[in-house]
């Protein structure tokens, strides 16, 4: 039947006009007649949608009694009846509740009090309410179900945008689901959106669309309305006090509800993403689908920016309840001088007391959401949710030695030696790029039966014994024991600086002096270990044709390349996965650490099948923990990440993009002297007109950066370097604020 067929014969009305509404769940009209303005929705008529709709029709009796607000009432039918019934549809006439929408007025401090204490107010009036058929109702829009629109994460095109939702699905299984069943439950409107809440004179004076109501965890309603109010707003957690306190003032909230509250915004949003990217390939043309998604996703990444102590803070402050004690810097100080040895150093002036972290950023025990451009071993991101499901999941299952036969190790392992050229086709896996440096010296004497080792000045290879032994950057520095005998010490092969025009005549000329050393300890070097790119040497790509001059010498004579990718390897310099690529050389032997497991300890040696042959020699290697499952499992998903991310090529745009911008920099200070780098692996020496480091500049800018809550370090000879290497999460907006902070900081400091 036509809607004007269904008015006159259920309701009595003729003479109407109709027009079509968007929604979701019901096919709505609203309804003009010389006795006043209606909406009519359609219902199917199924005995679970008959039993909601009927208890709905009690609960808007019930409101009723909240005379200062206005909330839709159920028209019965000329039967008396609350719905029409007509083949397979129901039919529902509620008034039409006038008003301008919160989404169409300014959000006024006033206003979104007022709308905290309607809140309150109707959940006040619903707290003993009981309704068998909304307490059965289970929908997805419901947050006490959220883990359920996870199977609709598949739908989110973006990877990225896809792993950032799922970090908030992990996030909810961390902090909400452990203290559920703690949380006070009552039947909620449950989508108090701004385009469903009506204003008039000022203030909040009603609702519309019950059909998400559902019975849930109370705070769900405040969360859901300060999801909507927060968006498409410059500070999100101003606009979410004055709610809160109006609510609070009339409903008292607990402290274990605002303690979620973070967690219980980002459910909503992400599950407002997840369906409307399921939504769009079923209805693409409807706007009412997509309404709020773009605001959604602007605030979703803009929470992630928020600290979720800031926010708990901010939360339990506008209802006036207790704040947790904050533990003084000086007592966690305290505390670590008791406990560790002094060698065991600090960044930073200020230390700073690490809470939580995501993605690119960090989250102190302050509140303060820290930009990490700094931490290169959380290659994917901190606790990026791929990784630590993988981790998650093997650990519940298995977690053994290589003693025994299991897929994870075999997987990633053919998995790992894919990406590497054919003749590097065995992998030894230990617990860290030290202990892999270890084992491939071990292995370069033990097969070669020679004896010395050629490294490169202010080279660093790893914290055992042996890896200091040929670490320039250790044994030469501060408490070093000095150069052992069996160590040659080859020149860094830095281009700035070293006098020459061109980048391939310093090649050669390190490379010659590299040659000199070699001829003079001729059949003697077991092996030659450079990275590639250096790191602790301030961020030096090794001068061009070096390594392919050095290589074939080191081979004459007998010994092993080494290229050590620990700091640089797995597609961080972005114009290649691993950088011996960029010198176009393949090496006997590869040194795998740091990112490899994004934070988890992993380590891998990746050399030849001759190399693996030779070593096997009776003396048996084995490693406790190296090779296990769970390393496996997280590794796995660190290179499965890396290639649905797409972050090598990433890595090479925000680079490419990160160093323009630091070389304008150094175009207006000329303290900066050389920006170097590939991908997001970059340094900035500093240096004065004469060419001499300014180790204190380096330090000022890293501490100000710090203070600004912005991570980087510092390193070289001279400490006079500026260490940038982030997450590969880091994006161009972040580039532009650390190039931002870094000018205010240089014009602070007034070096024109």
């Amino acid at each position: 039947m036509d809607m004007d067929t269904i008015l006159e014969e259920f309701y009595s009305l003729t003479e109407t006009r109709t027009s079509r509404l968007e929604g979701y769940d019901s096919i709505n009209f609203k309804v003009v007649h010389k006795s006043g303005v209606y909406v009519l929705k359609q219902h199917p008529n199924t005995s679970g949608t008959i039993a909601l709709l009927q208890a709905e029709a009690k609960i808007f009796v019930r409101l009723a009694a909240l005379e200062a607000y206005d909330f839709p009432n159920n028209i019965l039918t000329t039967a008396g009846e609350s719905l029409g019934i007509s083949g397979d549809w129901a039919y529902q006439l509620l008034s039409f509740v006038e008003g301008d929408f919160l989404n169409q007025v300014p959000h006024t401090g006033a206003l979104l009090h007022s709308f905290g204490v309607f809140l309150g107010q109707m959940d006040k009036a619903l707290e003993k309410t009981y309704e068998a058929a909304i307490m059965a109702k289970e929908t997805v829009w419901d947050l006490k179900h959220f883990r359920n629109s996870r199977s609709l994460l598949h739908h989110i095109g973006n990877v990225r945008d896809r792993n950032l939702v799922d970090y908030f699905f992990l996030q909810f299984d961390e902090h909400v689901s452990p203290v559920a069943h703690q949380l006070r439950k009552g039947i909620l409107h449950n989508d108090a959106n701004d385009w469903n809440v009506l204003v008039q004179n000022g203030r909040v004076s009603g609702i519309i669309d019950f059909g998400d109501m559902c019975h849930s965890w109370i705070i769900n309603e405040l969360a859901v309305a300060l999801t909507y109010v927060m968006m498409e707003k410059e500070n999100p957690l101003d606009i979410a006090v004055p709610v809160i306190q109006g609510y609070h003032g009339t409903y008292p909230l607990e402290e274990l509800e605002l303690d979620i509250l973070y967690y219980l915004i980002a459910a909503r949003l992400c599950t407002s993403v997840c369906n409307s990217a399921h939504s769009k390939k079923s209805k693409p043309d409807s706007d009412y689908i997509v309404i709020s998604e773009k605001p959604a996703w602007e605030l979703l990444r803009k929470w992630i920016t928020i600290s979720p102590i800031k926010a708990r803070e901010t939360f339990k402050k506008a209802a006036g309840l207790p704040l947790l004690p904050k533990t003084k810097p000086d007592h966690q100080l305290k505390r670590r001088k008791a406990l560790l040895s002094p060698s065991l150093s600090l960044s930073y002036r200020q230390p700073i007391e690490m809470s939580r972290s995501a993605f690119q950023y960090m989250y102190d025990a302050e509140g303060n959401t820290i930009l990490d451009a700094y931490n290169n071993i959380m290659l994917v991101g901190h606790c990026h949710p791929k990784v630590v499901r993988a981790g998650q999941r093997t650990l519940a299952k298995l977690n053994t030695n290589t003693r025994y036969l299991y897929e994870e190790l075999l997987a990633y392992g053919e998995r790992l030696l894919s990406l590497f050229p054919e003749k590097l086709s065995k992998v030894f896996l230990v617990n860290s790029g030290s202990a892999a440096t270890d084992l491939a010296i071990r292995m370069a004497l033990t097969t070669t039966k020679k004896n010395k080792v050629m490294a490169l000045e202010h080279g660093y290879h790893g914290n055992t014994q042996l890896g200091i032994d040929i670490s320039h950057y250790k044994y030469q520095g501060k408490g070093g024991s000095g150069q052992k005998d069996f160590i040659i010490k080859a020149p860094m092969p830095k281009v700035f600086a070293s006098g020459f025009d061109n980048e391939q005549g310093a090649g050669e000329h390190f490379a010659a002096l590299a040659t000199e050393l070699i001829q003079i300890d001729q059949n003697d070097i077991a092996a030659f270990i450079a990275e590639p790119f250096m790191g602790c040497g301030g961020q030096v790509p090794l001068a061009p044709g070096y390594l392919k001059n050095v290589y074939p010498k080191i081979r004459q004579q007998g010994g092993i390349c080494i290229s050590d990718e620990v700091q640089v390897g797995f597609g961080r310099l972005g114009s290649h996965f691993w950088g011996f690529e960029m010198h176009g050389i393949v090496p006997d032997m590869v040194i795998l650490g740091k990112p490899m497991g994004n934070g988890h300890p992993i380590g891998a040696v990746v050399t030849t099948e001759a190399m693996a042959k030779e070593f096997d020699n009776g003396l048996e290697f084995f490693s406790s923990f190296g090779g296990n499952p769970v390393s496996c499992a997280i590794g796995h998903a660190v290179l499965d990440v890396i290639q649905e991310e797409g972050l090598q090529e990433h890595a090479r745009d925000v680079g490419d993009y990160l160093m323009t911008l630091l070389a304008d920099l150094g175009k207006r200070y000329p303290q900066i002297a050389d920006v170097r780098g590939a991908g997001l692996f970059i340094g900035v020496e500093l240096t004065d007109t004469n060419g001499k480091p300014l180790t204190q500049l380096a330090s000022k800018i890293k501490n100000g950066l710090r203070e600004r809550h912005i991570l980087i370090g510092t390193d070289g000879p001279f400490d006079n370097v500026l260490k940038i290497k982030p997450p590969l999460a880091f994006n161009k907006s972040d580039s532009r604020k650390l190039v931002g902070q870094m000018a205010s900081i240089l014009e602070e400091l007034t070096i024109l």
